[in-house]
């Protein structure tokens, strides 16, 4: 038996899979044309198939429908799938995913896993969200592109309650080829790719990519402090494939990748302020004057109010997949992945920034919240393991078809990670401790309360996984499967969280007192005096969770290209500690049952196309939502909380569909319908630590966070009758609509009053306009041009806000991108 045929490259997810054994393409390069979406191959359950015979909502793309979507980021992909949403708060580099209203909150585990390659994407557990998704870099050379909706916890386990994102790399191929790219834009975007494949001999495939990009921050900033631009792109990207045949039954593919961002991150835009404290408040008048300054300067003006601001990413990755072949029955699969994630940010978290015109601070400036790494660490990064065994096969003449396997993961720190963080400071110097202080925000005001907090963590994370899927054909059109996992997490937080009094510290090194009042008492007390060091605030907890997922579907094809299938599904998202819980770190998992029916049909002929849609409802209960806590210590930021506190109904429909009336012309359309309604919340109560804990993630009666009820995109693409050897010429435009959506609550008791008109948690309609020409093969040679054109319109949008009108009386938001212009020119050679 040859290896060609049976190991399968492209089978991307790290948990086991599905409904046949894992059989491989060729070594040749799979093409998918844009018309025939009806034949796209896709790995959704761990081997190839068709995407109108697997019984799951997934949208797929193939590499030359990204390009030509000009999706080349992880927030791209939102706007050609409407169950997804994105959440790039804390930087582009770090977009999390949504998938049907299931989010990814700082400090939780994703809700969406992301995997390349096999492997999961670096895990990490940050308090801006880092890892656990595709990093810069992550889509170019693919063979596809998937994003499937609803829980896959039997098939790639827990976290993967809302779905996954499966990036497949280009395997290499028996053919000596590759190509190279260029891009120019405006906001002086440049971006050059090269790829080289290399039969090195009949038994060894190499290939070899590099993406490179940088592109000059959309986002000015007008206070002179730090850069002038910021949301800026500068990243190296590299991956290496090798595919060895040991033995005509026995092959080994390994792929590695390298990325690494260094930019001045993102800048919110202040864009509102509580005006009825402003008369009685000193500080409130300043971040007034700011807004006031902003009204009259453009929608992508902001301004910087600390030096210097930055955003680090570094992270890299290797997968080994190992496979034999001992009979045609039975297929071994090992699949090790190793990778490690490094992450520094500074900068303003609500975009702030203070000018101080009176008193005696007069001249200077002043923020109210920003995050600083910790002196000498990362604000966050870790190393992650994956093991994973499986044994797939069939039998009774493929009526039966079965896997079952184990799996492993380890995630480990590099050392301590963690911000200085402040609750109002005045700060002219570039250290976390030095030049920031106290201030007086005006003539005769009282000195604004400053607090300096450290919050230096290392997360521990283990999982361990069994599980068996296997599918038994009925009769030649209906077919059962039925599958279990049951998973054991474990986890470790060791953590040092303390407040710096007075400051800035004049000791070195700095001293204070523990913010946990909890374990080492209140300010002041004989266990918890300031004159304690970091080191001497450490506490070590340890937590643990476990349970099964499944699986029941059952599919009926009446006919080839008609698929019905119906499903009940469990999926279970891990609990974990939060570090800022003082007393209250520890959160439970959540558990959701997933119900879904679904038609997939396609047809050809003169009239091409495809029709699928997905109905599904979900009982969503021990929810995980964010909270804040706010501590009894006067002048101290809200902790950051973690609890269990919902239960929810999330229920809709999804529609992909394309259709080809006529030689030329496709139209592909996918929409959405999103009912999330949270059902009932349990708030905890104040405790010695914590005077109140608000809800800012969810509301009784309200939808979820980034749910919008209605999602819509439309593509039309022309391809022009040219004459023959001029290449292939389309013209592609799309449409996308988003209903308004929440990205933050905060039912403080104010608001629950009516005394503070608060709804700039929501997130207006957006429709979005995007522009693609497409040049193929130009006057018949290795040469591919393209013009593409986002934001058509020139909309003007937030893609988050952060909740501190509230709290503060401030709020900032992400600035969504403005009316970006590029060409691309692609040369090919070989094969």
């Amino acid at each position: 038996m040859n290896i060609n045929r049976w190991c399968c490259g492209t089978a991307l997810f790290v948990l086991c899979t599905a409904s046949y054994p894992a059989f491989a393409q060729s070594h040749t390069t799979q093409v998918v044309s844009e018309d025939s979406a009806a034949d796209i191959i896709v790995t959704a359950r761990r081997v190839e198939e068709r995407l109108q015979d697997v019984p799951i909502s997934i949208t797929a793309f193939s590499q030359q429908q990204l390009a030509n979507r000009n999706i080349v980021s992880a927030g791209d992909i939102a706007i050609y799938t409407p169950s997804l949403s994105t959440n790039s708060r804390f930087g582009a580099e770090k977009t999390s995913f949504a998938i049907r209203g299931f989010n990814q909150d700082a400090g939780a585990a994703p809700s969406v896993g992301v995997y390349f390659a096999d492997a999961p994407a670096p895990r990490v557990v940050s308090s801006t969200a880092a890892g656990n998704g595709a990093g810069p870099g992550s889509f170019f050379d693919l063979q596809n592109l998937q994003v499937l909706k609803g829980p896959q916890g039997t098939l790639f386990g827990r976290n993967t309650s809302g779905g996954a994102v499966i990036i497949v790399p280009q395997r290499p191929t028996d053919a000596l080829e590759g190509y190279v790219e260029g891009s120019l834009g405006n906001h002086e975007l440049r971006r050059i790719q090269a790829v080289v494949n290399v039969p090195v001999a009949d038994t060894l495939r190499v290939r070899v990519g590099l993406d490179r990009q940088t592109r000059q921050g959309f986002m000015k900033s007008v206070s002179g402090i730090g850069p002038s631009h910021f949301n800026d792109i500068d990243y190296w990207a590299g991956r290496v494939s090798v595919v060895a045949d040991i033995t005509p039954n026995l092959e080994n593919y390994t792929v590695g990748t390298y990325s690494k961002s260094d930019t001045n991150g993102s800048l919110p835009r202040v864009f509102a302020c509580n005006r009825s404290q402003a008369a009685t408040s000193a500080l409130v008048a300043l971040q007034c004057g700011q807004v006031d300054r902003g009204s009259d300067r453009g929608f992508h003006t902001g301004e910087a109010g600390l030096l210097p601001p930055f955003q680090k990413v570094e992270q890299w990755q290797v997968v080994n997949t190992t496979t034999w072949v001992p009979a045609d029955t039975l297929t071994i699969k090992n699949i090790f992945a190793y990778s490690q994630f490094r992450e520094s940010t500074r900068g303003t978290v609500y975009g702030e920034n203070l000018e101080i015109v009176s008193g005696p601070n007069a001249g200077t400036n002043a923020v109210r919240v920003f995050s600083n790494p910790f002196p000498g660490l990362n604000t966050a990064s870790g190393a992650t393991l994956t093991e994973e065994l499986q044994f797939q096969g069939s039998a009774l003449g493929d009526r039966l078809t079965w896997q079952a396997g184990a799996y492993m993961e380890r995630n480990t720190p590099l050392g301590f990670a963690g911000i200085v963080s402040t609750n109002t400071a005045s700060c002219t110097g570039t250290d976390a401790f030095l030049g920031c202080g106290p201030f007086t925000p005006a003539a005769g005001a009282p000195a604004a309360t400053t607090t300096l907090t450290a919050r230096v963590n290392k997360y521990y994370l283990q999982d361990y996984a069994l599980y068996s899927q296997a599918t038994f054909k009925l009769n030649s059109k209906l077919s059962v499967t039925g599958g279990i996992r049951y998973t054991w997490d474990r986890y470790q937080l060791t953590s040092r969280q303390m407040n710096y009094a007075p400051v800035p510290p004049t000791a070195n090194p700095p001293v204070g007192y523990c913010v946990d009042g909890f374990r080492f008492g209140s300010r002041g007390s004989a266990t918890n005096p300031g004159t304690l060091t970091v080191e001497q605030c450490q506490t070590h907890l340890t937590g643990h969770s476990q349970a099964p997922t499944w699986l029941i579907d059952l599919d009926y094809k009446p006919v080839e290209d008609v698929l019905l299938y119906a499903k009940y599904a469990r999926g279970y998202r891990q609990g974990q500690l939060k570090a800022e819980g003082y007393g209250q770190e520890a959160f439970e998992p959540e558990k959701i049952d997933n119900y879904e029916i679904g038609l997939k049909t396609s047809w050809r002929g003169a009239v091409r196309g495809t029709f699928n849609i997905a109905g599904f409802y979900n009982d969503f209960s021990n929810q995980q939502i964010t909270a804040a806590g706010f501590l009894r210590t006067p002048g101290t930021t809200p902790a950051q909380l973690i609890v269990n506190a919902g239960k929810s109904t999330i229920k809709g429909i999804e529609v992909d569909a394309s259709i080809t009336p006529f030689h030329g012309f496709t139209l592909d359309a996918a929409y959405a319908y999103l009912d999330t309604d949270v059902k009932s919340l349990t708030v905890p109560p104040p405790d010695i630590v914590f005077s109140a804990i608000t809800l800012s993630g969810a509301r009784v009666g309200y939808p979820l966070t980034y749910s919008p009820k209605n999602k819509l995109t439309v593509t039309g693409t022309y391809t022009l009758p040219l004459p023959e050897g001029y290449g292939k010429l389309s013209v592609g435009v799309t449409y996308s609509h988003i209903d308004s959506q929440y990205a933050n609550y905060q039912d403080t008791p104010a608001f629950l009053a009516g005394a503070i008109p608060y709804d700039y948690g929501k997130l207006p309609a957006l429709d979005l306009v995007n522009l693609n020409v497409n040049w193929g093969s130009v006057a018949d040679m290795p040469v591919d041009l393209a013009l593409f054109v986002t934001n058509l319109t020139k909309r003007k949008y937030y893609n988050a806000t952060f909740g501190g009108y509230p709290s503060f009386g401030i709020e900032g938001g992400a600035v969504g991108e403005p009316r970006m212009i590029g060409v691309r020119l692609k040369y090919r050679f070989g094969n």
